[in-house]
Order: structure tokens, then C-alpha cells, then sequence
């Protein structure tokens, strides 16, 4: 046996001894509660005077006791009334003694009168009524003892033992279940002190002890009040908007926020003070989350070969991770940097056993027409996700070649060897900042675009498609992680511009709607997500600095440094022409393919290529007899 083996076999000993000891001490405080209720009994019907019991009365309860106590034990066993955890003792445990005691009550008196041990009437009931009474205390003692010995820790706490006093937003069941928790549990010092809810019927009542002091009008002048250093957000079930209005009242408080899980967890039972997570940015986007249809997902994945280009960046390692959830025959990572594409295979092996996925990862560039030609060739996927690209676009404006190169020519390659290979769809990873585009990042994402709509015109057998969105929370290099780490170090955050406004989705929404397009994709459309209102950065970054706890130009100064180059104020989803469809999926739209002379294009693309290679300084200009959208920032 190995040692882990025995660690376990030693754990599981243990336990069970713990449980035996615990049911052995319920059983005889069930005991003396049992002699005492009937002792009680007695004494009360001859009004307290030990002298005046009658022997024949006393001899009968010194013999009908312990036959009762028997029964109790056997019927309180059956019931599992000892298997409970003391300190999760509920009204259940409650409800299960009078259950008995339906049953057990006939059995006393039944048994008495078998053996001829007639006893007073109020004997019985007494006797009855203070058992059950007993029984049920001994079962709440532990945590009546724990509560009080709580309420006296609280009361002499020092410094180094401080409880927090914490809101509760939502007096529903989840704030119920959290208030409960809080109470009564040892590891944590957020003491719940007052609960907001917007139900005029629950104002001036408690739950648990805690006073329900009003709604949203009443939420900072509450914070103030009872001197709250936590909010927590506690109604799982309230729309997007919902949960946004509330928590951009509770962030002017100045309390650290956090929120209970989704309400699919609290469906779950899953709602405890371990799962209570901080606010996070995407809580006050104020919409809900992109919703895919898996089972379709599911039977378009499974039993295919799948490759990923840029398969270790943020949407390509999420498209990985989604992917392999779906059964895939294979999938394939491809990507230049060695060091993401290790990590996300790792991560896969990890998570996924050789039987359960079949893995394999490679190193390449979608630049070199004999790599990925050959990968094509040789592993013959059904489905190729482009997710290889330069994005940076501060980065591109300085050096455009390599954003032709890679973007473009990588693009018109990778489809290229795709339709030499038989792939049956290929979806490019596109951004809306190819709409309008006033940088060469996204004037070069356009091209691609464009690259997708010819490519499927030409190829009868594969369907191209692009996927279209905005900036994405988290991903590298995306302004949140700047953000956290500008207030992390103590400021001052720099934003480029007061009134700059930008669409953000999450990682997860946007490989969702990759896939849900992939699904879609008939071919040549640019699939676009309704990703609500655009937020203002300037807004986002007083936000997180509120988040944090901390006051904007106060704790942390706020800078503005200017529009970058080839930064624009706002970003559009469509243009004009392309016009607007919807799908299935009411939060995808389609954006129909614009008409284009094609030899003439391939054309152009052949001369951008060998402009890209020499470096030539008139590159703008070439990508602007491309794209007649393209208006870069400095002309």
C-alpha cells in the first residue's frame, strides 16, 4: 500500500472514530434527557415533593425508563438523527425528533399499559412534550455554544482579530444562505451588518438578525451608517443591467466589492462565503453574456481534426481549451512563439488524458508558405481557426511591413494551403477596427477580410468566414491588465483620451461566437457580435480604481497622454454598405460581402507582398489603394 493509501486509510479511521464518539456522546445526553423529562413529569404532579411520589409511581418510572430510552435509540438511529454534522444541525433535525416522537409516543404509552404500569395522564404528556423539547436542544447546543461564543469573540476583538462589517445587496435566498454562513462561520471576518434590497415589502424587517435598512436610494448612506468596509453582491438571478445599476452605486462607497457566482451555481446549491469572488470589470458592462448553442457546437466539432493558427495567444489558447471539451478527433496547435504554445499544451495534458484527446502541437509561422502548406497537406484538418495575427497597434503604425506580412500575407497563405488541403471551412479571427480603419493594424485585418470573401467566391469547396469584434477583457496586451497594474504600483493611470469609447466582450464570449459562426458559416460572411453599448475608457479606468477601493485623482491620479498613432475615438461594427442580417443567435450578426473585382485584387495583393519585403516607405499608400476605407490618422 502507498504511502497516499495509507494517509487515506489513516483519515478515514480517524474519522469514523470521530463519528462514533460524537453519536455515542448524543446518545447518552438522549439518555439523561429522557430520565430527566420523565423525572420532570412526576415531580410536577405532586408539586415538586419528592415524598410525596408514590413508590408504585416511582418503581414504574425506574422501569418503563430505560425500555423507552431503547426505543428512543433504536427509532432516533433509523432516522439517521446521529449521523448529522453538529455544526450544520438544521430544522430538519428538528422536524425528523417530532417525526419520531409520532412514533414513539404510542410505543410509551402502549408499552405501559402491556406491562400493567398504568401512570398519570400528565405524566405522559410532560414527559413526551420535555423529551422532545431536550432532544432537539442537544442537537442545536454546538451551535447555540459556537454562536455565543462568537458573539463574545466579537465583542473582544483586538487589531489583530478585526471583523469587517459587510452589506449584503439582495435579502433573497442567496443573501440567506450567505448571512447564515457568515454567522456561524469560523474562517472568515466579514461580520453581515445590514442587507439592501429594493423590496418595499422586506424594509424595516431582518433576516437572521440582520436589519433590511432599505433599497438602492438608501445603499450609500447605509455604507456610511453602519461603517461597512465589504459589499456583497447577492442576487445570482438579476439581469446584466440590473447588476450593473447596483454595483456602480455600491463602487462610490469606497467598500472592496464582491458577488455571489451565477445563478446556474445557485440552482446548484452551489452558493457559499468560498465561492463569493471580487467585482470584477465585466460586472458592469451591463449585458448579459453571449449564450451558444453547445449541442450544435458539439456535433460540428466532434470526430474532426481541428487546427489553430496562433493557438497560444489569448483567443487562440481559449478557442484550444473550448475546443477539446468537444471530443475533436484531433487538434492541432500552431503557432510561432514556442513558450504560449507550450503553455497551453501543457495545460491541455493536464486537464485531459492521451485517450481523451488527441494533441499535438507545432511550431511555425503562417508567414513560410512551405510550413504551413505542408502541415495543411500532411494532417488534412476539417476546420482551420485563424487566430494568427499582429495586433498591437501603437506597435504596427511604426513598423507596417511586418503588419502586411504577417496579417495579410499570412492570411492569403494559410487560406490558400487550406483550400489545397480540402478543409471544409476556415474562420478568420477578425476586429472592428478593420471597419473605417485609421491604422495599419486594422486596415491590414480589412485586407484579410477581404482575402476571406475572394478566397470563398474561388473555392467552391470551403466555406470562408470572418468573425468580428471588439476589444477583448483580459487578453494580452489589452488595457485592463495596464490598468491593474498601473493602480497596483500607485499610479497614475494613463488613459489616451477623456472621451475615448471602445466594445468590449470577454475571452470566453468571443471564442463562443467563433465557434457559433463557425456553425453558421455558409460562406463569405463577417459575423458581428452585438457586443451593447460602447464603454468609455476614461469611465473603465475611474471603475477599477473604485474597485480597488481607492478614489480616482485622489489615491490615484488619472493622466491623459493623447490619441496614439493611428487611434481613432470610437471603433463602429459595420460599414455602410455591408448592411446588417440576423441569425439564429440574436446577439450575431452578418455583415454581407461587398463586391470586388478579384483578378484585380490579387493583383494588388501580389504588389503590396513585394512592397511589404523591400520595406518601401510608401506602404500606406498601397494599402490605401486596397482599402478606400482606410484613412490613416496623420494624413
Amino acid at each position: 500500500m502507498s504511502n497516499l493509501d495509507n494517509r487515506k486509510s489513516l483519515r478515514h479511521d480517524f474519522s469514523n472514530k470521530r463519528w462514533i464518539r460524537n453519536a455515542l456522546i448524543i446518545m447518552l445526553a438522549d439518555i439523561v434527557a429522557t430520565y430527566f423529562s420523565f423525572l420532570l413529569a412526576l415531580l410536577l404532579r405532586f408539586d415538586f415533593e419528592f415524598s410525596r411520589i408514590p413508590q408504585y409511581y416511582f418503581k414504574a418510572y425506574l422501569f418503563l425508563v430505560p425500555i423507552w430510552c431503547a426505543f428512543n435509540i433504536v427509532i432516533f438511529y433509523v432516522a439517521r438523527l446521529y449521523h448529522s454534522i453538529w455544526s450544520f444541525v438544521s430544522l430538519d433535525e428538528a422536524l425528523t425528533v417530532l417525526k419520531s416522537y409520532c412514533l414513539i409516543a404510542p410505543i410509551m404509552v402502549a408499552s405501559s399499559l402491556i406491562l400493567t404500569l398504568r401512570m398519570p395522564i400528565s405524566f405522559y404528556i410532560i414527559g413526551i412534550v420535555g423529551s422532545v423539547i431536550c432532544h432537539i436542544g442537544i442537537r442545536f447546543s454546538y451551535r447555540l455554544l459556537r454562536r455565543f461564543s462568537n458573539g463574545i469573540g466579537h465583542n473582544s476583538q483586538t487589531s489583530s482579530s478585526y471583523n469587517e462589517n459587510t452589506m449584503i445587496i439582495g435579502g433573497g435566498s442567496a443573501g440567506s444562505v450567505l448571512i447564515k454562513e457568515l454567522q456561524h462561520s469560523s474562517h472568515t471576518n466579514l461580520n453581515p451588518v445590514c442587507i439592501i434590497d429594493d423590496d418595499p415589502n422586506k424594509h424595516g424587517r431582518s433576516l437572521y438578525g440582520v436589519p433590511i435598512v432599505g433599497g438602492r436610494d438608501e445603499l450609500i448612506q447605509a455604507a456610511a451608517e453602519y461603517n461597512v468596509g465589504t459589499i456583497i453582491y447577492a442576487i445570482p438571478t438579476a439581469s446584466a443591467s440590473e447588476r450593473k445599476d447596483l454595483l456602480n452605486i455600491a463602487k462610490e462607497t469606497g467598500c472592496k466589492l464582491r458577488t455571489v457566482p451565477g445563478v446556474y451555481q445557485l440552482a446548484n446549491g452551489d452558493v457559499s462565503i468560498s465561492r463569493v469572488r471580487d467585482v470584477e470589470l465585466t460586472d458592469l458592462l451591463g449585458r448579459d453574456p453571449i449564450t451558444v448553442d453547445n449541442e450544435e457546437v458539439f456535433n460540428m466539432i466532434t470526430g474532426k481534426t481541428i487546427l489553430v493558427t496562433g493557438g497560444g495567444g489569448s483567443i487562440g489558447s481559449e478557442l484550444c481549451r473550448q475546443i477539446a471539451a468537444h471530443h475533436p478527433k484531433q487538434l492541432i496547435i500552431f503557432d510561432i512563439y514556442e513558450n504560449n504554445a507550450y503553455e497551453i499544451q501543457q495545460e491541455l495534458l493536464r486537464k485531459y488524458k492521451s485517450d481523451e484527446l488527441n494533441l499535438l502541437t507545432l511550431i511555425g509561422s503562417v508567414r513560410n508558405t512551405h510550413r504551413i502548406t505542408s502541415v495543411m497537406n500532411e494532417y488534412k484538418p476539417d476546420i482551420v481557426f485563424h487566430a494568427a495575427a499582429h495586433k498591437h497597434v501603437p506597435l504596427m503604425e511604426v513598423s507596417p511591413n511586418e503588419a502586411i506580412k504577417n496579417n495579410v500575407m499570412g492570411t492569403f497563405k494559410t487560406a490558400k494551403a487550406a483550400a489545397e488541403a480540402g478543409v471544409k471551412k476556415f474562420v478568420l479571427i477578425s476586429t472592428d477596427k478593420a471597419v473605417n480603419p485609421t491604422n495599419i493594424m486594422g486596415a491590414t485585418k480589412r485586407i484579410c477580410e477581404m482575402i476571406i470573401q475572394m478566397m470563398d467566391r474561388q473555392t467552391p469547396n470551403t466555406s470562408y468566414v470572418a468573425v468580428r469584434f471588439g476589444n477583448v477583457l483580459g487578453s494580452n496586451g489589452s488595457v485592463i491588465p495596464l490598468f491593474k497594474k498601473q493602480i497596483a504600483e500607485g499610479g497614475p493611470v494613463t488613459v489616451t483620451h477623456k472621451d475615448i469609447n471602445r466594445f468590449f466582450m470577454t475571452i470566453p464570449e468571443a471564442v463562443s461566437l467563433v465557434l457559433q459562426a463557425s456553425y453558421y458559416a455558409k460562406g463569405g460572411e463577417i459575423f458581428v457580435l452585438d457586443m451593447g453599448d460602447p464603454v468609455k475608457i476614461d469611465d473603465m479606468a475611474r471603475n477599477l480604481i473604485k474597485l480597488s477601493g481607492l478614489r480616482p485623482d485622489v489615491d490615484i491620479k488619472i493622466e491623459y497622454t493623447g490619441l496614439r498613432p493611428g487611434e481613432k475615438l470610437y471603433e463602429e461594427k459595420l460599414m455602410a454598405e455591408e448592411g446588417m442580417k440576423t441569425t439564429a443567435n440574436k446577439l450575431i450578426f452578418i455583415g454581407q460581402p461587398i463586391e470586388m473585382d478579384d483578378n484585380e485584387f490579387r493583383k494588388k495583393l501580389s504588389k503590396l507582398d513585394d512592397d511589404s519585403k523591400e520595406d518601401d516607405k510608401n506602404i500606406r499608400q498601397y494599402v490605401m489603394d486596397i482599402v478606400p476605407t482606410y484613412k490613416p490618422s496623420n494624413s
